[in-house]
């Protein structure tokens, strides 16, 4: 434990470089000077005497360089959560601070260190927003149960949002991406959203936000926008995370996961097919993506990653070319949906996906997070990478039934006991700190052997 402790505390204070495949790796665990937590009051404080880490690494973009610093910015998602057992037939959620407000962060690289400072907390004209999920009625609601640590249920928000992504708009403020709309959000440089949109309602659907493909609302659950660029022609290009599940049919079918363009000038949109590895995983709804930016108006990066079949995590950055890739939006509505064709019937209807050829390999340079949510362009040789560790933050279950050790197993009854299988249980949940190194944040930056072509 001592070594293991020192080797942590010297890769906060200095880069550990290594070699790989010919890709140079500086590791740091970001650091926060200011002491920044997150408050954390509720019924298993005694677990947290000093709060939560802030959970940043949702996303990530590089700014500026500052003499020899670079500058990034980073977020955070809805903030410190937990897994919790079903309510009736709907997942739920912990949400250990309920009053959390999603907010941005600075990174400076520099002097052998990684520092998070200048915190910027969301904020619209009615004041700070939250991360709480979006009421059952709306287009964007996941359908899950929000509880407190007590396990009694929240009410939703119709502002809430699930960052997951962060780009410059090229004036000084960003733009951000949500996995709960999923929505694009235009914020100013101090966290105000400007603007916001999302998939399109149709008759009788109600929505927050509008502006975006009507077929997006079938994201999965928790799989919305997970990352954004901004492309140099002034697009916005997000990444849905997952296949999407259209009518809850398609996401063990789907080939593909949706790569979402969005002019703010004019808002048009076209939509294109990122090809997933689909032998690399047991279901196709287990591949996820990580984070994309872009490297000029034809290529960019992406992070895939997931759980493959080998139940071993994988975690990949790749070259994606859309140069030849069809707009799937010009065969939506058009028969079935395009997540119900295998890869033959896509060929039948003249459907290109997009190309995409590996960069880099993380698992194999030695990352250890399961994953990997910020992915950033320095130059044509250099990419920066960062995880999120979730606030440090999980639920355990304690006392469990000697029939599963497994949380999502269990049901949740009115009077906050855990049932199984309609079996009365001692069961219960706790909050505890995630253990190193999942509890850190660590960023990564990669020097390629040779310029991205």
């Amino acid at each position: 434990m001592k070594i293991k402790s020192l080797s942590l505390l010297l890769a906060s204070l200095f880069p550990v470089f290594t070699y790989a495949a010919n890709i140079e790796v500086a590791r740091y665990v970001v650091g926060f000077p200011g002491g920044e937590r997150v408050a954390y009051q509720g019924a298993f404080a005694k677990n947290f005497p000093q709060g939560l880490p802030v959970g940043i690494g949702s996303g990530l973009t590089f700014n500026s360089k500052r003499g020899d610093d670079l500058v990034l910015t980073t977020l955070t998602d809805r903030g410190p959560n937990a897994d919790a057992p079903a309510v009736g037939k709907q997942e739920a959620k912990i949400f250990a601070n309920p009053q959390f407000v999603p907010l941005l962060m600075d990174i400076r690289i520099g002097g052998g260190k990684a520092v998070a400072e200048n915190a910027r907390p969301l904020h619209d004209e009615k004041g700070p927003i939250s991360g709480l999920p979006l009421p059952g009625e709306l287009i964007g609601s996941t359908n899950e149960v929000a509880l407190n640590d007590a396990l009694q249920p929240l009410s939703g928000d119709r502002r809430g949002l699930d960052t997951e992504g962060v780009t410059g708009d090229g004036n000084g403020g960003y733009w951000l991406c949500d996995e709960y709309g999923p929505f694009l959000i235009h914020i100013d440089g101090k966290g105000k959203i400007l603007a916001k949109y999302g998939p399109t309602p149709q008759a009788g659907e109600q929505a927050v936000a509008g502006g975006l493909p009507n077929i997006l609302k079938w994201r999965q659950p928790n799989r919305g926008f997970e990352g954004l660029t901004r492309m140099p022609d002034g697009r916005i290009l997000a990444a849905v995370q997952s296949t999407l599940d259209v009518d809850g049919k398609s996401k063990n079918k789907a080939q593909f996961t949706r790569l979402v363009s969005f002019d703010p000038r004019s808002g048009k949109t076209a939509m294109y097919g990122y090809p997933i590895d689909i032998d690399s995983y047991k279901k196709a709804k287990d591949a996820k993506i990580g984070d994309v930016v872009a490297l000029d108006n034809q290529r960019i990066l992406l992070i895939e990653q997931g759980t493959g079949k080998d139940k071993t995590m994988i975690n990949k950055i790749y070259l994606v070319d859309l140069a030849q890739a069809s707009d799937l939006s010009a065969f939506d509505g058009q028969g079935k949906a395009l997540e119900f064709d295998d890869a033959k019937d896509l060929a039948k209807r003249g459907v290109k996906l997009a190309q995409k050829r590996e960069v880099a390999d993380l698992r194999q340079l030695g990352w250890r997070q399961e994953k990997a949510e910020g992915l950033a362009l320095i130059d044509d040789r250099t990419l920066a990478v960062i995880n999120d560790n979730d606030f440090g933050l999980q639920a355990k279950l304690v006392d469990a039934s000697p029939k599963s050790k497994k949380i999502g197993d269990y049901q949740l009854e009115k009077e906050g006991r855990l049932s199984l299988d309609g079996d009365k249980t001692n069961a219960r949940i706790e909050l505890r700190p995630l253990e190193q190194p999942e509890s850190l944040s660590e960023l990564w930056v990669l020097t390629l052997p040779h310029p991205l072509k």
